[in-house]
């Protein structure tokens, strides 16, 4: 028998979803959740497909989260609108708070949309993309637990604070790119753990600060940002922008909410749109061409763009369904039963 089994994407979505209806979660976040987990693999994007189905779960039954909670939309100011999820899970809280977004940036060009008190565990990459589906630029950024050291320290403060963005192209796949400001996602250094491989030098450092590329060590130590200093920065900056200003947590104090439980972090995310019409390009012409010839200068020349790569995976994927590990499909099983 395989190790793994190969299905319809709509299938492991849908089994994705009975999981999460069993397990307490109510339809909309149980859709949601799903069509996200499903996103992830699709694109073989694996550290954030189903292998994220069980840590949802359990942070449910650690108490912390709320798989029924109702998020509420609340019109903050002229540019600026707000998602509280209640202790919820962000997908279906973004759901909800995309139409005024968008109605916001449409209305005025650019527009800032807040969510507040939600469990995050997906990529950014599925919200800018959606952003940009509405003929949008989108920024989108967030913290998580405090797991990274800052530059020339030894000690976890930052969170792997992603930053993602999403450009509209006319006829073409939207241009995109999702990074964590972190060396590595922390759901690559569990696949890697899982998997019995090493990391690569300057990713992590032990409990003592020493470099180590033990997955073990490292998810007892501290992961490293990308870039030293700057990519510290940069995790410094989500810091700021998706907690103290939206009124929400840093990623030191989501660790200090989960108080041990290891389960998916509590904070907030900030989402920033803007409509290229209402800007001095206009979205004219003469402005899409400009950004298409920047591309155009980048593939020409052997390099890719981010997201080619997932793109060709998800075609290959919506073409010949996912490949899960038979263990992962025997657990959500398990969990739908």
């Amino acid at each position: 028998m395989s190790d793994y089994i190969r299905l319809p994407l709509e299938d492991a979505q849908a089994l994705a979803r009975q999981a999460l209806l069993r397990q307490g979660f109510s339809t909309g976040h149980a859709a949601a959740i799903a069509q996200v987990l499903g996103a992830g693999e699709r694109d073989e994007c694996h550290s954030h497909g189903f292998y994220r189905l069980p840590g949802i779960v359990a942070t449910v039954r650690s108490g912390k989260a709320d798989p029924a909670a109702e998020p509420v939309v609340t019109d903050q100011a002229p540019g600026i609108a707000r998602v509280d999820a209640r202790r919820g899970f962000s997908p279906l809280a973004f759901e909800r708070g995309l139409p005024l977004l968008v109605e916001k940036a449409r209305r005025q060009g650019v527009a800032a949309l807040a969510v507040n008190n939600c469990f995050h565990f997906s990529a950014l990459w599925p919200e800018v993309e959606a952003i940009a589906a509405e003929g949008l630029a989108g920024l989108a950024m967030t913290p998580s637990h405090s797991w990274v050291a800052p530059a020339g320290g030894r000690r976890p403060v930052f969170g792997t604070n992603p930053i993602a963005f999403a450009w509209p192209r006319p006829g073409a796949n939207p241009f995109v790119f999702d990074f964590a400001t972190s060396a590595i996602a922390r759901g690559d250094i569990e696949l890697h753990r899982r998997d019995g491989k090493e990391l690569q030098p300057g990713w992590a450092v032990d409990a003592d600060g020493n470099p180590t590329t033990d997955p073990e060590a490292a998810l007892a130590g501290a992961m490293l940002t990308f870039g030293g200093h700057k990519g510290s920065a940069l995790a410094a900056m989500v810091e700021l922008l998706a907690g103290p200003l939206i009124g929400d947590l840093t990623s030191a104090d989501s660790m200090a909410f989960d108080d041990g439980a290891k389960v998916a972090p509590l904070h907030g995310e900030l989402i920033v749109a803007f409509d290229p019409a209402l800007f001095p390009g206009h979205g004219s012409p003469e402005s899409s061409a400009r950004a298409e010839a920047l591309f155009a200068s980048i593939v020409d020349q052997g390099a890719r763009l981010p997201s080619q790569r997932r793109y060709a995976a998800r075609a290959r994927s919506n073409a010949d369904g996912v490949t899960l590990p038979r263990s992962l499909y025997e657990t959500m099983a398990e969990l739908a039963a």
